[in-house]
């Protein structure tokens, strides 16, 4: 699992004789910028502790795979979970690790592979939109020296946390010059104005764990489907179309053997007219009447 660990941030020395140069400073590499100390290149990306259960692991799962699938085939994006983020050289060198368990950077390269989230090598963006899923042991830090970090270095529009185990515990905030509290919909779902989705809880069985998830809504209520969910409604809407088409089939086909069996009695009918009106003939010529010349 990703930890944090509470360190100060602390900016890196200036050396008043280094050289200078006029390039742009996000063009030169970090080696050459004034006041910066180049970050070591051999970063961790997994500490080897595990997440805090197995219904963190599904429900950050949940909405990485949901907003992949939502924004398809988009790939200007990027989303992921568990990874560290390395935001300063300082960081990078004390291990002073964070990792939220959900992020979107929006309008970057979403189909660089990456190992975790090195700012510095991402032209000096931050995820625009976090969510921690908090626990007894992470639940201070997220809504404490997170949300501050969030708040005034990550400069993050739209932070969320959430208790997979109480899902009471939902809050949001928005970025305003610094965080202001997201006020819930009557369905107590929060808003992200950078995603343009409603975040809110929903209750059902995902990887044989039935609870209160955090997922994904539209601005119009409807879910943000799943790739397996999408499908399943897609299989139960042709399996629908298939039933009716066969209903359709089976119902045309007993019009048809109705309308044969009318055309059947209907000969029936005619052939016992017929039957009938030649004994009547036969009895008027036995009397010695002309059938033909009766009209």
């Amino acid at each position: 699992m990703v930890n944090i660990v509470s360190k100060p941030i602390a900016a890196e020395p200036i050396d008043p004789k280094a050289p200078k140069s006029n390039a742009p400073l996000m063009e030169l590499p970090l080696e050459e910028m004034d006041g910066w100390i180049a970050p070591p290149t051999d970063l961790i990306f997994d500490d080897g502790v595990p997440l805090e259960s197995n219904r963190h692991r599904i429900g950050i799962n949940v909405l990485i795979d949901s907003y992949h699938y939502h924004r398809a085939p988009a790939t200007d994006f990027y989303a992921g979970g568990n990874m560290f983020v390395y935001y300063s050289s300082t960081q990078a060198m004390n291990r002073d690790f964070r990792g939220p368990d959900f992020f979107v950077v929006l309008d970057v390269d979403g189909t660089e592979e990456r190992q975790g989230w090195v700012v510095w090598e991402e032209q000096g963006r931050y995820p625009d939109v976090i969510v921690e899923l908090m626990s007894r042991s992470t639940k201070k830090v997220d809504v404490g020296i997170k949300k501050e970090l969030y708040d005034r270095i990550f400069k993050t529009t739209d932070y969320f946390v959430y208790d997979p185990f109480d899902a009471s515990k939902f809050q949001g905030w928005h970025l305003n010059g610094h965080y202001t509290d997201l006020k819930p919909n009557d369905r107590g779902w929060l808003w992200s104005e950078k995603l343009g989705l409603w975040l809110g809880s929903w209750y059902g069985t995902i990887g044989n764990e039935t609870t209160t998830w955090l997922r994904f809504y539209n601005p119009n209520g409807s879910l943000v489907m799943l790739p397996n969910e999408a499908e399943a409604q897609r299989a139960g809407l042709e399996s629908q179309r298939a039933e009716s088409e066969k209903q359709r089939a089976e119902s045309e086909k007993l019009r048809a053997e109705s309308e044969k069996l009318r055309a059947e009695s209907e000969a029936q009918r005619a052939e016992s007219e017929k039957l009938r009106a030649d004994r009547l003939a036969a009895k008027l010529r036995e009397v010695g009447i002309d059938p033909d010349q009766l009209s």
